[in-house]
């Protein structure tokens, strides 16, 4: 008989345990998903531009600012370094415990460790104790973080129907962008201080801050529904005992997971070269006010939080896959102009850079690979799926990448920025990759199953 046919441009709705689609979202689902992945990239930006303009001489005082800045530079890498384990153990225990546990531990492990930083004494009052401080909570911080995302692509995408999948999917990367609004605004508030004011007690107060936010984060996830297919899944806990979901996705679903990994290799490559090493760049080599880029990304985010749903509707129409292919051209086309603005020095045009990389082209990826990250798996290895494929890759991209842009440009005669622009091509280059080697057909066919022979049935009539 003939295998059944999918429409390439849709989302597929892999059969849920039970064999019926999911019911009814519930209206808390969509804020108590926004709220932490808000948080966390509140926590994340806030960290990278606090490293980028005030860690170095706080925490690692040098007669050079440029070193002083790339020492403060491999804090931020270090929490990349940690966040595969957390997505790979709390991807784990959302396969088998299920994704509201999950998403409202990590919550609170962000939220706290990122307080604490806020409260650490400088290294001229406690010596070495205070960069070590700085790294334990670093350490926390992306251990946590390292299942966030990938558990609310989960969450939102589940609780989503067929028609809706790209909407729903795209509501962690609306977080993302209220959560990049936020920070940004407040570094803007905070670095218009004085530098004294700023290097004393100004930088403290964002972090500290955090702690309201993950206060907020936990009433409204406590009572998060678990999704309709985890707990189709656990109905048999007799058989859920016995699952494990790390060694069923390298037997049966590595295709999807080298998926995720090459998109996340991409994605998070420009996004935080974008986003953090830029501001170093115009404040180290182009004498550009610091609140010049912080205020930039500010108005970024604030054009993503449109962009995002806009994105997601894009998606359901058009297919994620199309959606991803496109941004990654997008990428590409304005490699070397991002740099031939912002070397402007001229306020409006750096602006209208963030503008076009950090508020348009980079949320319409963001917002398209919820659903196309969680559609490369079943249900039944989702988060490990995500978590796994996302942090390994991740870590190794957002932390290196602007360590890596910002080691180039100091070792510039020149403080060149050409191999900063391919870097960009080259991530684009993965994120087009990624989309091409989609495996939507395969889990919509029946992928799920693990026996050959039944897999063979479930793509029949």
């Amino acid at each position: 008989m003939e295998e059944k046919r999918l429409d390439v441009t849709q989302s597929p709705t892999p059969p849920t345990a039970a064999g019926t689609p999911p019911g009814p979202k519930p209206k808390s689902v969509g804020p108590a998903v926004v709220v932490g992945t808000a948080l966390e990239f509140f926590d994340f930006y806030l960290y990278a531009s606090m490293a980028a303009l005030v860690f170095g001489p706080i925490f690692f005082p040098s007669e050079s600012s440029a070193v002083s800045t790339l020492a403060a530079f491999s804090t931020f890498a270090v929490g990349f370094l940690v966040r595969p384990l957390g997505g790979i153990v709390f991807g784990i225990l959302g396969d088998k415990i299920g994704r509201k546990a999950v998403l409202t531990f990590t919550l609170l492990l962000m939220g706290v460790a990122t307080g604490l930083i806020g409260l650490i004494p400088s290294y001229e009052t406690i010596g070495i104790a205070a960069p070590i401080l700085l790294i334990v909570f670093r350490l926390l911080q992306g251990f946590g973080a390292g299942a966030e995302f990938g558990s609310a692509v989960a969450m939102s995408y589940e609780h989503a129907d067929s028609k809706s999948r790209g909407r729903q999917g795209a509501w962690p990367a609306l977080g993302v962008n209220i959560g990049l609004l936020a920070s940004s605004l407040a570094v803007t508030a905070v670095t218009s201080l004085s530098d004294e004011a700023l290097h004393s007690w100004g930088w403290r107060v964002p972090f500290l801050f955090s702690f309201i936010l993950v206060g907020l984060g936990y009433w409204m996830r406590r009572n998060l529904p678990e999704t309709p297919e985890f707990e189709q899944l656990a109905a048999d806990a007799q058989t859920r005992k016995k699952v494990q979901p790390l060694r069923n996705l390298l037997k049966n679903h590595w295709r999807g997971l080298t998926v995720v990994a090459v998109s996340t290799i991409g994605l998070n490559s420009i996004s935080y070269i974008f986003k953090t090493f830029s501001l170093s760049y115009l404040a180290e080599f182009r004498d550009v006010a610091a609140n010049v880029g912080a205020f930039g990304i500010s108005l970024a985010s604030a054009v993503a939080i449109v962009i995002v749903p806009l994105a997601g509707r894009f998606c359901d129409a058009a297919g994620a896959r199309r959606v991803m292919l496109i941004g990654a051209g997008g990428i590409a086309v304005l490699a070397f102009p991002f740099f031939w603005l912002l070397d402007t020095d001229r306020p409006i045009y750096i602006w209208a850079a963030l503008i076009l990389t950090v508020g348009i082209v980079q949320p319409t990826l963001l917002a398209a690979s919820g659903s196309f990250l969680a559609q490369q798996f079943p249900a039944d290895v989702r988060t490990s799926g995500l978590g796994a494929g996302r942090e390994v890759s991740g870590a190794f991209a957002g932390g290196l990448a602007p360590l890596a842009a910002l080691t180039m440009v100091t070792l510039s005669p020149t403080h060149s920025t050409w191999g900063v622009s391919i870097i960009f091509v080259a991530g684009a280059v993965f994120i087009a990759g990624s989309a091409l080697g989609d495996q939507y057909r395969n889990v919509a066919n029946g992928d799920r199953i693990d026996d050959p022979q039944q897999r063979q049935h479930a793509t029949t009539p």
